[in-house]
């Protein structure tokens, strides 16, 4: 009974004899006949060995090392240097069992060395163990091959996502208030979305979110919300007390509808006539006021965000702070990518002297949002940075 080796998956055991005697040829076919799962190809002429491979693509191949026209060990080498047969087990064949010209055969690629005609059992069991290994091979770089190509179509997804994302982020304005934002992903695409809009002539919104995570279901969550915030569909909510909105938001995102995914928030509303700010967040890093009457090179006023975290749990009220915003002033709302940087040495940036880099004065042409980010790339050795860094800057007349 032949029993048929598993795992062969859909590569045929195919064997490529070449020898010039018809007799060799056909005393290994009948060697071969009872083997369902080997198929032999047999070349008697050696000018033809080469083309005869690369069109079968052999799992195993026979040769023999005394023929005419072509040396044993040169077609050896032919086959070594052939692209389609480079990695293709070779079996060599003679007559003699001769030490030197073993060691030659093996020297110039051959894999394996027989003193022909071989046992039957023997020469089976050579053949499924090469072909095995080969077939290993080849399946290896399917699945190598595989991946490479869905690596390259997820890279091409996050490619489209990020260029999504940015579509959507507000462009800068200049009257009557000077806004300006930076947005750099990170890697692995994040979940850091932001905006700002008029709710009405008098309040202006601004707002920026983290989803917890990387990847395309925190990207798509956090646009979610922000479409939320752009058409103002919060039930329940009015829009210009931010307390209400991080309320009905907590509400509308729960963790478990959304794959476990969280976002913080920093939501704020400008009041043009009386020059106030209202406030409100969610395990978000404080926000930045630097008032316009305030000397230069002042620490900020940190507007701080005390409630928990979008969808984690069910909170009774979000707390809607206030403040006096100064003809002057600059507002910096920002995603934790922007100061939670591990520096090439090992260290973390702390959170204060992200706070005085920002407060120091300073002479560059530069904005101090690129001046930041080139800091920050500086501080992590690399272009590219752990998590997305994300900012708003708000200049107030």
């Amino acid at each position: 009974m032949n029993i048929i080796p598993t795992g062969l998956s859909a590569f045929q055991i195919k064997v490529l004899l070449i020898d010039d005697q018809p007799i060799i040829g056909e005393a290994v076919r009948r060697m071969l006949s009872e083997q369902p799962e080997i198929t032999l190809h047999y070349c008697s002429d050696p000018i033809q060995a080469l083309p005869m491979a690369n069109e079968l693509r052999p799992t195993v191949i026979l040769q023999d090392l005394v023929m005419p026209e072509i040396d044993g060990l040169t077609l050896v080498k032919f086959f070594r240097a052939n692209p389609a047969t480079r990695d293709t087990p070779l079996i060599v064949l003679s007559s003699k069992e001769e030490p030197l010209t073993k060691a030659e055969a093996f020297a110039r690629g051959a894999n394996d060395y027989l003193v022909k005609l071989p046992d039957k059992i023997e020469l089976i069991a050579r053949i499924r163990h090469h072909s095995q290994g080969y077939i290993n091979l080849l399946e290896r770089n399917e699945a190598y091959a595989a991946l490479a190509r869905s690596q390259q179509r997820m890279a091409e997804e996050i490619e489209a996502a990020v260029k999504f994302v940015m579509s959507l982020l507000p462009t800068p304005t200049e009257s009557p208030i000077r806004i300006d934002s930076r947005y750099v992903p990170c890697v692995d695409l994040g979940g850091d979305t932001f905006g700002y809009h008029w709710i009405d002539d008098d309040h202006l919104a601004v707002y920026l979110l983290d989803v917890t995570g990387h990847g395309l279901d925190s990207a798509l969550l956090s646009v979610t919300v922000m479409n939320v915030l752009r058409s103002k569909a919060l039930a329940g909510a009015d829009v210009r007390v931010p307390g209400q909105v991080l309320g009905a938001l907590n509400d509308a995102f729960p963790a478990e509808n959304y794959g476990e995914k969280f976002f913080t928030i920093w939501y704020g509303v400008y009041h043009r006539p009386t020059q106030t700010l209202s406030w409100s967040g969610g395990g978000h890093p404080d926000a930045l006021l630097f008032a316009g009457d305030q000397p230069a090179g002042s620490l900020p006023q940190r507007l701080g965000s005390d409630g928990p975290m979008m969808g984690m749990m069910p909170w009774p009220e979000f707390e809607t702070s206030q403040c006096a915003v100064p003809a002057g002033s600059r507002l910096y709302v920002y995603s934790d990518g922007c100061h939670e940087i591990h520096s090439s040495d090992g260290a973390e940036w702390k959170f204060d002297e992200f706070v005085s880099f920002i407060a120091e004065p300073s002479s560059s042409p530069q904005s101090l949002m690129d001046r930041l980010l080139a800091t920050a790339r500086r501080l992590k050795g690399s272009d590219q940075l752990d998590d997305d860094f994300s900012i708003i800057e708000m200049c107030f007349p």
